[in-house]
């Protein structure tokens, strides 16, 4: 199908991503992975839960780890302009039959929790609280130095039906593969903030939590991540790269903690700011597509994921294949 004209005004207006909650089996394993290896900053702490932001971000969190069911995801948050969005944004959902509830969440203000058509659990805010600058305390930056959480990327059913509800609510598509065979979207990439994306969905089961991404600063820190996760007992959660994506044209490595959920460690892509962008296409048979260079993806890359609370499972019928490493 054809990719949708951007919708520039949208009912309201979503900032960028936030957050996301990862349900742990083991809130000491997590720490170690996710704080002392990769280098997020712990922000609170409890029997049940952490709270942790990266070395730019002013909000409190970026990414909460909360113990339960292992390999689940709680929601997905994203900010708004400021408060009346929110009310436009709880009106807009209950005319597409959604449900919407007002929920407390600790260090936020006012959070609407929804779902979208397929179940994804979402939450929108638009006010954290702010934490100190830590930016220039470069005695704290440890791992690969995150900096930002850049993306969330899902497993969909059907892209070109999650393309046309996000673009509703104002994504707008950067870059897409599509399956010449069939005229379908395999895949799209789409953004608020004004990068290559805030959200991305790749053809398969769904819905389901492909990966999550931090910004780093440089390739070399991927490098220097690569030689402490090999000497620190992490080398079987390197999934994949280092490489280069031919879509957003990122620098990558993908690793994978002891419940499944993955993080994708990226950098140099670019800006996508002009409203009147040209989204970039792909065919779903060009190699370079998902890695200019490096080794293909591996089976995993493409079937496993982290399922969302709530939400059921339905298979793609959409079986185009993209390259896989032996």
């Amino acid at each position: 199908m054809p990719i949708p004209a951007p919708n520039l005004y949208p009912d309201f207006n979503i900032i960028r991503l936030s957050h996301v909650e990862l349900f742990v089996s083991d809130l000491a394993w997590s720490r170690a992975y996710y704080v002392d290896t990769l280098g997020l900053q712990v922000t609170f702490e409890d029997a049940d839960a952490i709270y942790l932001r990266a070395m730019e971000e002013r909000g409190h969190h970026c990414v909460i780890l909360r113990k339960g069911t292992g390999g689940e995801v709680g929601v997905l948050g994203f900010k708004v302009w400021d408060e009346g969005e929110l009310d436009k944004a709880e009106a807009w959902f209950k005319t597409r039959d959604l449900p919407t509830q007002w929920i407390e969440r600790p260090f936020m203000g006012r959070v609407l929790r929804t779902r979208d058509p397929w179940g994804v659990p979402l939450e929108f805010y638009a006010q954290m609280d702010r934490l100190p600058v830590i930016a220039q305390e470069y005695k704290l930056y440890r791992g690969v130095k995150p900096l930002r959480i850049d993306h969330f990327n899902l497993f969909s059913q059907n892209v070109d039906e999650a393309v046309k509800f996000y673009g509703d609510m104002g994504f707008r598509v950067t870059e897409y593969t599509a399956d010449e065979e069939t005229g379908r979207t395999w895949a799209a990439w789409m953004h608020r903030k004004g990068g290559v994306h805030d959200i991305a969905f790749t053809n398969g089961t769904g819905p389901r939590l492909h990966h999550m991404a931090f910004w780093v600063p440089t390739p070399l820190n991927i490098i220097d991540l690569l030689d402490l996760m090999a000497t620190t007992g992490y080398v079987s959660n390197i999934e994949r790269g280092p490489g280069r994506h031919g879509i957003s044209n990122a620098f990558f490595l993908y690793i994978r903690d002891q419940d499944g959920h993955r993080t994708e460690i990226y950098c140099s892509d670019y800006q996508t700011l002009d409203p009147d962008l040209e989204p970039i296409k792909w065919d779903l048979k060009d190699p370079q597509r998902q890695t200019l260079w490096g080794a293909p993806a591996p089976q995993s890359w493409f079937e496993l994921g982290s399922t969302f609370q709530g939400a059921s499972l339905t298979e793609s019928d959409l079986k185009a294949q993209p390259i896989v490493a032996p």
